[in-house]
């Protein structure tokens, strides 16, 4: 009898999820507190799509259920549906007690016994799905009172699922803001000249992306974002692309550093990248605001990158770059971060780890990089200590990649020409990829 129940009502199924279910942990909860509370085997939550369909989006039970959250059919197909328009009451003992429920294929194919459901009602007013506790038998002790209980955990529910709505709202309005940026090609490079201390002269620069509104929302908002909404990598590779393409300006003298997350390293598009610009100058700077967690596979990675280019592991001494990172990436460059560079001539313990990471660099044969060097004192104690080169407001702002060409070059009166839009102070931690 099953049997045939489930073959009638398996046509009526369509599995279709183009439109993904709430995701929220605390439903999830809920719906566990509830079941355990009531008593009952199965507690799901639903909600009501477009073209008369309903999807579950979480369902807590210890049986082996032939749906699971996800699942889409036809809402005339469910009890939640039919309660809501009034035809079945949100109490059901038994099915056998009504005879409208007896005739729905469902009732034999869960099978349905005791059911107690509420509609969920957003605060406007929307009907969004509904709340539901069942068992595969029937149950006469369940009473109105329990329907009471089972109303109190949708109100929960609904608390929860508004605000993963309004979070989905945000999301998807900066998903298109960030989509019509890569879109439009919306994004500007910058070129941050990077000097040799004992010389004075410089030896690079680093690329920086800006974005129309960076006077008050700095590039790293931009990609933090995009990372949010699953944009981060394409984002990323369209300022790494709009990097590249800025390579031919740079004097043969000098190289130019890129950033490149490990996430897009190992996509392999920093690579495909890189395939058409081999023999340039370049650097790429693996930011270590990520934590690299197989360092075999960025070992790899990074080897291919290698015939391209030499490999710099940035912001030393600021996030995930422990020594293991370090040693295992064998980096060309190290960047030592501003946090530690900042005020050196002041901070003895500053002016210790900064020499201790001197003879580390020197010891895997890398070069090390002061970032944020703003006066002439700092730049003097990083000298002497032996950094090799500095990067920062005391030698050069950021500047247009033609206005960094003659700054490389030695051309005087262009680092002045610029008036670059990220506030002073904060450069050093943004770039083109935070």
């Amino acid at each position: 009898m099953i049997a045939l129940a489930q073959q009638a009502f398996e046509p009526l199924i369509a599995p279709n999820l183009s439109q993904a279910p709430v995701q929220n942990d605390s439903i999830d909860r809920i719906l566990s507190a509830v079941r355990d509370h009531l008593g009952t085997e199965i507690a799901f939550v639903s909600r009501y799509l477009d073209g008369g369909m309903k999807q579950l989006t979480h369902v807590n039970s210890d049986l082996d259920l032939p749906m699971g959250p996800g699942f889409v059919d036809p809402r005339e197909n469910s009890y939640c549906w039919h309660i809501a328009e009034g035809r079945l009451p949100e109490l059901i003992q038994d099915p056998a007690d009504h005879p409208f429920a007896m005739a729905m294929p469902i009732t034999e194919f869960l099978p349905v016994g005791c059911h107690l459901n509420t509609p969920l009602r957003l605060s406007d007013g929307t009907v969004y799905g509904s709340f539901c506790c069942l068992s595969p038998t029937p149950d006469r002790t369940m009473t109105e009172r329990d329907v009471g209980v089972l109303r109190a955990f949708a109100a929960l529910a609904v608390e929860q699922i508004e605000r993963t709505l309004e979070r989905d709202t945000k999301d998807e309005a900066l998903r298109g803001a960030i989509q019509g940026v890569i879109t439009a090609n919306g994004l500007t490079i910058l070129h941050q000249p990077i000097h040799a201390l004992e010389t004075s002269l410089p030896v690079g620069a680093e690329c920086l992306a800006r974005f129309a509104d960076s006077s008050v929302r700095g590039p790293d908002q931009w990609f933090n974002e995009a990372a949010q909404v699953g944009l981060g990598i394409e984002l990323e590779m369209l300022a790494f692309r709009n990097a590249l393409a800025t390579a031919a300006h740079v004097p043969s003298t000098c190289y130019l550093s890129i950033n490149a997350s490990p996430e897009a390293v190992l996509s392999g598009q920093v690579l495909e990248a890189l395939e058409s610009h081999s023999g340039r100058n370049l650097v790429i700077e693996l930011t270590e605001h990520q934590e690299v967690a197989d360092f075999s596979r960025m070992q790899a990675a990074l080897a291919e990158l290698r015939r391209h280019a030499r490999i710099a592991i940035d912001d030393v001494g600021a996030g995930y770059a422990g020594m293991r990172q370090l040693v295992d990436l064998a980096p060309d460059l190290l960047k030592l971060d501003m946090s530690l560079t900042r005020d050196i001539h002041r901070d003895v313990a500053r002016r210790a780890l900064a020499s201790a990471m001197v003879s580390f660099a020197k010891s895997i044969g890398a070069k090390l990089i002061a970032e944020g060097v703003e006066c002439a004192e700092e730049a003097s104690v990083l000298r002497d200590l032996g950094v090799s080169y500095g990067q920062g407001y005391y030698f050069a702002r950021p500047m247009p990649v033609v206005a960094a060409a003659h700054h490389l070059m030695g051309v005087a009166g262009t680092t002045e020409e610029v008036a670059d839009p990220v506030p002073n102070g904060s450069e050093p931690e943004v770039r083109l990829r935070a």
